[in-house]
């Protein structure tokens, strides 16, 4: 439900019995699938929700903290002196570091830090609404009138027109450089037509498309990769951002150093076992306890508001969306579990594929400490959300009425809530040391699994006399993944295209780490050209491999068992269409991109 400034309100009980007292109706899919369903079957006590108005601090520390009453007393005498000591401080340290540090560390980072501190301690006392309302005057007075001249039937397709417009000015209007000339951006133009077509022309009811979230998806998408790669203030944000997870690192290494010896042997400094897998334990630790804390559903509530209102999905879609770059594939699905039972085909489709479109904060955390691109990774995580919505929207259009349409509500977990900070960061721990145990050893077995039918496949090949080098996997993927990476418009020089083929296809049958691995430490790859180790990076950049196929159905089936064989219908098309999203994010970076230098990075270089 939304009200009339068109936010997205809680649905309370007295709603709930409204709705259900009108006779609204939400399909189910299973074998309740013509009953009628009230709203009140969904519990959705202690949520937070998007659009919430903040206009009393008391009550929004509250709702974040409900089970802890020993923070409300606090916050309840001393909230103002509080909330003015922490304004004064970032205050004093802003003005500080723009007299002593303009010049040498920058001014635009810390002014959005402060700028983001002080708007959050500003709507704590004064509604949204001052903002939103005006905003929404501006827009009906400029933007509606234009919209309205153009009759309602041409409106898709001058929206449509202009997108095309936007994204050709801005893959063409840039000079050539050696490695990124205008044929190059052509090729990745054209790579990228050829998915959107091949995902029109497969889609499950082409006349049910709604082209509105996938016009403004590919739109956002290309806005973010030329705001990342081609504006200084985009690269200094996403440069910081890929700074601090760098930083990560060395924190996770000074448990390490602990635990072994200090400064550690170089001889083991760059162990897979040393570096990569405590940065992910540290990592879900430090997730877990934001996530007790409230600051992560915050975040996240925000930051999916945006796609929310300007996408037209569902609040579960784009809840599921907007966490998936930052918390994994399954835990997102976990932000809305009181609603799995309830989604749509279409929203399943969706959900699914926003999780196989990106990597999660903890793996990324460890292919920098592999070596790759920082940034990269940062600005394909955040591309991803917009282009899952987009092509799982023309791939699979909604068919059937949705129940978060209108809402976007995060509940909370109160069966499951920590009783306090210590024992949410040490089942962190707990669980970053099963998933980084569970990523060792899915790595060990997959690499030794290569490697099996490697041998297997050369043993063979020598016995029908197979000329040039041996057969193996990575061959057999090259010459079938060779379209694909020539799509993509890397460098048609020292056979990049059939170099890049292989990696992607490495990843789809095995995973992204096994070819990340193979790209920052075969000695086969050192020699790829800037251009083609940027566009590589993007398209490597998500979780669509058959590993994650079963990974995905086990957790939907595990929160709505009853809705399993939805689940195991939609899978296949949901690991395809997140794989195209990846890759429409290399096909953008491969049109944008103009200084690849900066970006290309290898161990064996």
């Amino acid at each position: 439900m939304a009200d009339t400034d068109g936010r997205a309100v809680t649905p309370t009980s007295t709603q709930y019995e409204s709705d259900t007292a009108h006779g609204s109706k939400v399909t189910s899919h299973s074998n309740m699938k013509d009953e009628k369903i009230g709203l009140e079957d969904v519990t959705l006590s202690k949520s937070l929700t998007l659009g919430k108005s903040e206009g009393d601090g008391t009550s929004d520390a509250n709702e974040q903290h409900p089970s802890r009453p020993w923070l409300r007393r606090i916050l309840k005498h001393w909230r103002h002196p509080l909330y003015a000591a922490i304004w004064l401080l970032f205050t004093g340290w802003w003005i500080a570091g723009l007299i002593l540090h303009r010049h040498d560390l920058g001014w635009l980072v810390p002014f959005l830090l402060y700028l983001a501190i002080t708007l959050r301690i500003l709507f704590l006392y004064v509604p949204i609404t001052v903002v939103t309302v005006p905003m929404r005057w501006v827009w009906d007075k400029t933007a509606t009138p234009i919209v309205g001249v153009i009759p309602q039937r041409w409106r898709t397709l001058a929206s449509a027109v202009l997108v095309i417009g936007v994204v050709l000015v801005g893959a063409f209007a840039s000079p050539e450089s050696a490695d990124n000339t205008r044929s190059n951006r052509a090729i990745s133009l054209m790579g990228l037509v050829l998915l959107i077509s091949f995902l029109y022309f497969t889609s499950r009811d082409r006349k049910r498309v709604d082209w509105h979230p996938v016009i403004v998806g590919m739109l956002v998408q290309f806005i973010i990769a030329l705001f990342v790669l081609r504006t200084k203030a985009g690269y200094d944000i996403f440069h910081f951002i890929s700074i601090l997870a760098t930083d990560l690192l060395g924190f996770a290494k000074d448990g390490v150093e602990f635990l072994t010896t200090t400064p550690l042997p170089s001889s083991i400094s760059s162990w897979f076992l040393v570096t990569t897998i405590p940065a992910i334990i540290f990592f879900v630790s430090f997730v877990q306890l934001l996530y007790y804390m409230g600051v992560l559903q915050w975040f996240l509530a925000k930051f999916a508001v945006f796609f929310f209102w300007s996408m037209r999905v569902s609040g579960a879609e784009a809840v599921v969306a907007a966490a998936s770059p930052f918390i994994g594939q399954g835990e997102s699905v976990m932000l809305i579990r009181p609603f799995v039972e309830y989604l749509t085909m279409a929203e399943i489709h969706q959900v699914m594929c926003s999780g196989f479109a990106t990597i999660s904060g903890s793996v990324l955390i460890a292919y920098v400490a592999m070596g790759v691109d920082p940034q990269a990774l940062v600005s394909a995580c955040v591309m991803s959300i917009p282009a899952s919505l987009a092509v799982s929207k023309l791939r699979w259009p909604e068919q059937e009425e949705n129940l978060t349409s209108g809402r976007v509500v995060i509940p909370e977990d109160d069966e499951h809530r920590p009783a306090n900070a210590l024992e949410a960061f040490t089942n962190g721990a707990w669980l970053g040391l099963k998933i980084a145990s569970m990523i060792s050893a899915t790595l060990l077995c997959i690499i030794s699994l290569i490697g099996l039918i490697n041998g297997l496949l050369t043993w063979w090949g020598r016995y029908i006399n197979i000329d040039g080098p041996d057969l193996t996997l990575e061959l057999i993927l090259g010459y079938l993944c060779y379209p694909i990476a020539f799509f993509l418009g890397v460098s048609r020089d020292n056979n990049d295209i059939f170099l890049v083929a292989q990696l992607i296809g490495l990843k789809l049958i095995t995973n992204e780490f096994v070819a990340y691995n193979a790209l920052q430490t075969n000695p086969i790859y050192a020699n790829l050209s800037p251009r083609s180790r940027i566009i590589v990076t993007y398209a490597l950049c998500g979780f669509a491999n058959i590993g994650s196929l079963g990974n995905q159905i086990g957790v939907l089936a595990q929160l709505a068992p009853g809705r399993t064989s939805d689940v195991s219908r939609v899978a296949v098309s949901a690991l395809i269409t997140g794989a195209f999203s990846t890759l429409t994010s290399a096909n953008i970076a491969g049109m944008v991109i103009v200084d690849e230098s900066k970006y290309a990075t290898s161990l064996t270089a």
